[in-house]
C-alpha cells in the first residue's frame, strides 16, 4: 500500500515507467517503480585547476546571455536543456533522470550478472532469486507462448460472479492472494498512537489519474481514449468486439461513480482525510454488504480495537455499488483491472496496449522503454530492497555516508537555530517545535538490517507467477506489521532510489544511497556546491516536519496540535502567500491557462523554501571557520553564488507537454523549472549574491516576499 503521508523530494519516475513495476495494491497497476542512481556524467575541467582535475560545476554550461536576476533557471539551465533533448522512451529529462538512467545501467549490470550466474548461485540467495526473476522477465518466447493463460483462472472466477455478495467474496479472496482490487489495504502507523502499526483501507480503484478526468468536460477525449483502451484490453482475452465496447462503457460508468465519491489530490493531502479510525463493527455499518470481519479473517489479520477506514464516503459508495450495480458491470470492471494489472507481465500485445494509453495518450511518450528496463522495473517492484543490498555493495562507499552525516548534523543545527530565532512564533510553540526537532531520526544510505527473503520462491521460466509470488510475499510482510510496534529504522524507499523523503508518523528524514552523488553530493566539491545540493535536500526533508502537513504531527509521530491558535493563524497567513506565488505560475508554453496548483504543491514549496534557508545558514557557519572564504571565488563565482547555482542545476530539465499537464493535475511537486527559482526569489541572500535590484523578476519584495522558517 502506498503511504500518502510520505513526503518525497521529487516524483522519481514518470507514469510510463511506473507501469512496469510490480504493485498489486495500487489501482490500475500504477505502483511506484524504484529508480536509482549512479555517477553523473563527468564535469568539464575547471579553467583555474590543473588539467587532470575536473570541476564539480561546469560554468561553461551557464547562459551568460540571460540575466540571472530575471530568469535564474534559464541562466543556469537553458543551454543544457537545449543541448539535451528528451529521449524517445521518456516523458522528461533532467538531473534526476540522468541519475536514474545511470543507476538503471548499474542495476542492469547487477541483474544481468545474477541471471547468468543463477544456476551456480547459492540456493535461496538473493543473487539467485533476483537472477531468476530477471531471467524469467527476459524470456520473451515463454511469455509470448503463454499469452494470457496466466490470468485465465482469475477471468474464469470473475465470469462466475452472480451477485454483489459473490463480488465481495471475490475481492476478499483476491486480496488474500496478494492481488487487491477496488481499494488499497495495508499497514501504517496509527496517527494517534504512532508507536503502533494498524491496518489502513484507502480509496483507489480508478484507471484514470484523478476524479476530474471522469467529471470535467475538457477530458472527454481522454475518456474516449480510455474506453477504447479498455475495450482493446478485453478483446485481447477473446471478448468479441461489440461486447468489449459495451463492457468498456460499463467500466467508465462504474469508475465514474467511484470517482464522484473520491477525494481530489488536494483533499488527499490533508491528514484529516488520511485517517478515520473505526471498530470493525462500525466499519461494517458503513459497508453492510462488505464484511470487514470476514475480510480480516481471510487476510490472517487480527484487529484489536479497530483500523482506519480512511475515506468513509468512498467506501459507502463502494458498498452501494455492491448492492446496486449489475453483476455484469462488476464483472467488466474486475475483468479489465485484472488484465490491466497483469499486462506488464503478459505478452507483447498486452504491454503495447497499456503503453499506448498510459504512455502515449496520457503522458506523450513516443516510444516504450526497452524490455530490460521494464523487467528491471518489475524486479525493483518485487525485490527492490534485495536489489538495493547488491547495489550498495557495488557502488556505495562508507566515507560517503560519513560525510553525509556531517552535512545532516550541520543542516539540522541550522534549522534549530532558525526556529529559536523566529520573530513571529511564541515561545510556547517554539518549545514544542524544538522538542520535535530533538526527536528527528536521520537515516542515510541503506537499512541497518536487510530484509529476509527466504520465504519467496522464484523460478526462471514463469514471469507472471514470479511477480504474483512476490506480490503475495510483500503483502504478507506488510500485514505482519499490524498490531506490532512501529520500526523507525525501516525504510520506505530502496537504496537505489534517486530521491529522499520525510515520514511524519515516525519523524524520520531519509536519504537513499543513490542521491548521495553529483550533482547533489560530491566528496571532491567545495562546500557551496554540496550545501546547495544535498544540504538543501537535507533541509528540505527536515522542513517537511514543519510544513502544512508535517506541522500537524508531533515529535512522536502522532497527529497532535502543538501550536497556539495565534501561531497557527500566523503560519497559515505566511503559507497562503506561498500558495498565491505558485498559483501565478504558468509553466507550459502556449498554455497560459494551465496554472500550478499552489495548494497541491504547498508542502513541497514550504520544504524548498525552508530547506534552502537552513542549508544557506549551515554553509555560512562552515565558511565562517575560514577567514576570507566567503569571498573566495571558484571558477569566477563566490560560494554564495555557487550555492544557488547548484540548487538550480539540481532542478534542470524539461518535460513533454502531456506529461507536464498530467503533473499539474496530480503531482504535489511544482515543475522543476519553478523549483529552481521559487525559493531563491524569496531569499534576500540570493538578491545580494547576484546583485539583483528591486523590480527584478527574481526579487520578491514587501508583502509578496514569503518568509516562514
Amino acid at each position: 500500500m502506498t503511504k500518502p503521508y510520505l513526503k518525497p523530494l521529487a516524483l522519481a519516475v514518470s507514469l510510463a515507467l511506473t507501469l512496469s513495476a510490480c504493485g498489486k495494491h495500487d489501482d490500475a497497476g500504477k505502483a511506484p517503480a524504484a529508480a536509482g542512481s549512479a555517477p553523473a556524467p563527468a564535469a568539464t575541467t575547471a579553467a583555474a585547476a590543473p588539467a587532470a582535475k575536473k570541476s564539480p560545476f561546469d560554468v561553461s554550461e551557464l547562459d551568460t546571455g540571460i540575466n540571472a536576476c530575471q530568469d535564474f533557471n534559464g541562466f543556469v539551465n537553458a543551454k543544457w536543456v537545449a543541448a539535451n533533448p528528451i529521449p524517445e522512451d521518456r516523458t522528461r529529462w533532467g538531473a534526476f533522470d540522468q541519475l536514474a538512467e545511470n543507476s538503471l545501467n548499474t542495476q542492469h549490470d547487477i541483474v544481468d550478472a545474477a541471471a547468468k550466474g543463477a544456476a551456480q548461485a547459492q540456493a535461496g540467495s538473493i543473487e539467485q532469486k533476483i537472477g531468476l526473476l530477471y531471467q524469467s522477465g527476459m524470456n520473451e518466447d515463454a511469455i509470448e507462448k503463454a499469452g494470457f493463460e496466466p490470468i485465465k483462472p482469475k477471468l474464469d472466477a470473475i465470469a462466475a460472479l452472480k451477485s454483489g455478495a459473490d463480488v465481495a467474496d471475490y475481492i476478499t479472496k483476491s486480496y488474500a492472494e496478494g492481488d487487491g482490487q477496488v481499494f488499497q489495504f495495508g499497514a501504517g502507523a496509527d496517527f494517534k498512537h504512532a508507536d503502533m502499526q494498524i491496518a489502513y483501507a484507502n480509496q483507489s480503484g480508478l484507471g484514470l489519474p484523478t476524479k476530474d478526468y471522469y467529471l470535467d468536460p475538457k477530458y472527454k477525449d481522454i475518456r474516449d481514449a480510455y474506453v477504447a483502451h479498455v475495450a482493446q484490453a478485453l478483446q485481447l482475452t477473446g471478448v468479441a468486439e461489440a461486447d468489449a465496447k459495451k463492457q468498456a462503457d460499463d467500466v467508465l460508468k462504474f469508475e465514474t461513480e467511484l470517482a464522484k465519491a473520491s477525494l481530489a489530490p488536494v483533499e488527499e493531502r490533508d491528514p484529516k482525510n488520511q485517517y478515520h479510525f473505526v471498530s470493525v463493527k462500525e466499519a461494517d455499518k458503513v459497508t453492510p454488504h462488505f464484511s470487514w470481519e470476514k475480510f480480516f479473517s481471510a487476510q490472517g489479520v487480527t484487529v484489536d480495537k479497530g483500523f482506519s477506514l480512511s475515506q468513509p464516503k468512498f467506501f459507502a459508495e463502494f458498498d452501494k455499488l455492491l448492492a446496486s450495480a449489475p453483476a455484469e458491470q462488476w464483472q467488466a470492471y474486475l475483468r479489465f483491472h485484472t488484465i490491466s494489472d497483469a499486462s506488464p507481465y503478459l505478452s507483447k500485445a498486452f504491454q503495447d496496449n497499456k503503453f499506448d494509453f498510459y504512455g502515449k495518450t496520457l503522458a506523450g511518450q513516443p516510444q516504450q522503454k526497452p524490455r530490460w528496463k521494464r523487467v528491471l522495473g518489475a524486479v525493483n517492484g518485487s525485490m527492490g530492497e534485495a536489489l538495493g543490498q547488491l547495489y550498495v555493495a557495488k557502488v556505495f562507499k562508507p566515507e560517503a555516508k560519513e560525510r553525509a552525516q556531517e552535512l545532516v548534523d550541520n543542516v539540522r543545527n541550522a534549522l534549530k537555530a532558525r526556529i529559536q530565532k523566529l520573530d513571529w512564533m511564541s515561545d510556547a510553540t517554539k518549545e514544542k517545535a524544538v522538542a520535535k526537532w530533538n526527536t528527528f531520526l536521520p537515516k542515510i544510505g541503506y537499512p541497518d538490517k536487510w530484509r529476509d527473503w527466504s520465504g519467496l520462491n522464484v523460478s526462471g521460466d514463469n514471469f507472471y507467477a514470479n511477480v504474483q509470488a512476490a506480490s503475495k510475499f510483500n503483502y504478507d510482510y506488510d500485514l505482519a506489521k499490524i498490531g506490532k510496534p512501529t520500526d523507525r529504522k525501516e525504510w520506505g524507499m530502496t537504496p537505489q532510489t534517486v530521491n529522499a523523503y520525510y515520514n511524519p508518523t515516525d519523524n524520520t528524514i531519509n536519504f537513499p544511497a543513490a542521491i548521495l552523488q553529483p550533482p547533489f553530493f560530491d566528496a571532491s566539491a567545495d562546500d557551496a556546491i554540496n550545501y546547495g545540493g544535498i544540504g538543501a535536500v537535507i533541509g528540505h526533508e527536515a522542513s517537511h516536519g514543519f510544513d502544512d502537513e508535517g506541522s500537524q504531527f508531533d515529535g512522536a509521530g502522532n497527529q497532535e496540535n502543538w501550536w497556539t491558535k495565534d501561531d497557527r493563524a500566523k503560519f497559515d497567513a505566511r503559507t497562503d502567500k506561498l500558495v498565491a506565488q505558485f498559483n501565478d505560475y504558468t509553466p507550459i508554453k502556449d498554455k497560459p491557462d494551465a496554472h500550478v496548483n499552489g495548494k497541491l504543491t504547498l508542502g513541497e514549496n514550504i520544504a524548498d523554501l525552508g530547506g534552502m534557508n537552513v542549508a544557506y545558514d549551515a554553509l555560512q557557519s562552515v565558511l565562517s571557520k575560514t577567514p576570507g572564504s566567503t569571498e573566495q571565488k571558484t571558477d569566477g563565482y563566490t560560494p554564495d553564488q555557487r550555492f544557488f547555482l547548484n540548487w538550480a542545476r539540481v532542478w534542470r530539465g524539461h518535460v513533454r507537454e502531456k506529461q507536464a499537464l498530467l503533473y499539474l493535475n496530480t503531482d504535489p511537486h511544482a515543475p522543476a523549472s519553478l523549483r529552481a527559482i521559487g525559493a531563491p526569489s524569496n531569499m534576500e541572500a540570493f538578491a545580494k549574491a547576484f546583485q539583483c535590484k528591486p523590480g527584478d523578476a527574481m526579487v520578491r519584495e514587501g508583502e509578496k516576499q514569503v518568509k516562514i522558517w
